[in-house]
């Protein structure tokens, strides 16, 4: 499952970056961010497994300009295992973009912020059992660099599936 989902974001990130052609720089509305990434640290603890290094990916859409800012909504998903423990991460978010609102004039960089909720699902594999899930509400405050007209890197701090999340985005 791990292995299906780290190729596929990899993919999916190599045709997108490669296929489309380059807009604007900046988020702006009608624009469609795709990222992946890992975290450092995980969000949930246990004492039963130590938990490997989770990783995840999402999408955001730009679908309305404040003037000044703009808001944006997408979805993650986000896994992390340890020992027998799995836990797979799924929902949605909605953001906040302030670039405008701090008048930053920089289009190479995006600052957000905003909340979302989640769906935990927990699964122990020794014994092929689903033994819990619950529903989790999350925030976020993050930035994007785009360090070419379509390609760039994002770091977020939030309690989705990692405490930190840094990786690559593509803006299609």
């Amino acid at each position: 499952m791990k292995k299906i989902i780290v190729y596929g974001c990899l993919i999916f990130g190599i045709i997108f970056a490669t296929h489309f052609q380059a807009k604007a720089q900046g988020f702006q509305e009608g624009d469609v961010a795709v990222n992946a990434g890992i975290g450092l640290a995980t969000t949930y603890s246990t004492p039963v497994a130590d938990l490997n290094m989770p990783f995840g990916g999402g999408f955001e859409y730009g679908i309305a300009d404040l003037t000044p800012g703009l808001i944006g909504v997408g979805g993650e998903i986000g896994y992390v295992s340890g020992g027998d423990l799995d836990i797979f991460y799924i929902g949605g978010k909605g953001s906040y973009h302030f670039n405008e609102l701090l008048e930053l004039e920089n289009d190479d960089v995006d600052l957000y912020g905003g909340i979302g909720l989640y769906y935990r699902n927990f699964s122990y594999s020794e014994d092929n059992i689903n033994f819990g899930n619950d529903v989790v509400a999350s925030f976020h405050l993050g930035g994007r660099y785009y360090f070419a007209n379509n390609i760039g890197g994002y770091a977020e701090i939030g309690n989705n599936w990692a405490w930190l999340n840094i990786g690559a985005v593509v803006k299609l």
